[in-house]
């Protein structure tokens, strides 16, 4: 089960991002503006009356519509959309049922969606890093084996 302090932590650790100041959302800065990429999900529950704020559930920007529809159809106990997000690419994700291994991949993937390119270029060395090993060959090397 994720919290909204795992999304706090995973979202801040991403290189220029930036909680709101009214309200619990979070972006990147693309050239010289905030790009939302993951915020709380404000649900109507009365038709009526303005949104609220649900803590325990986040919605997560997506690269496009056709990876949206492949994460909603992928485990509906854990994803879900509503009619306001439709043409929309994002998904909404409940908290109590994804893992903080979910919830790191989702939010990073968000968090690509709207940095700016060289930023997110910047971040795949920091992740292979972190992961398997990466074999580099020196322009020197690569040089005399293309000969």
């Amino acid at each position: 089960m994720a919290t909204q302090a795992d999304v706090r932590r995973i979202a801040l650790s991403l290189p220029r991002t930036e909680e709101a100041k009214d309200r619990f959302a979070f972006s990147v800065l693309n050239k010289g503006k905030p790009k939302g990429f993951a915020w709380v999900w404000m649900e109507r529950v009365d038709p009526k009356k303005p949104r609220v704020a649900n803590p325990g559930v986040l919605a997560v920007r997506v690269a496009n519509l056709g990876q949206r529809d492949a994460i909603l159809s992928s485990d509906s106990r854990k994803f879900f959309t509503e009619p306001h997000y439709a043409g929309f690419p994002a998904v909404l994700v409940r908290l109590e049922a994804v893992t903080v291994a979910d919830l790191r991949t989702l939010i990073a993937e968000g968090w690509r969606c709207q940095a700016p390119p060289e930023l997110t270029n910047e971040t795949k060395d920091v992740e292979v890093k972190k992961g398997a090993k990466k074999t580099t060959t020196s322009p020197r090397r690569r040089e005399s084996r293309s000969r």
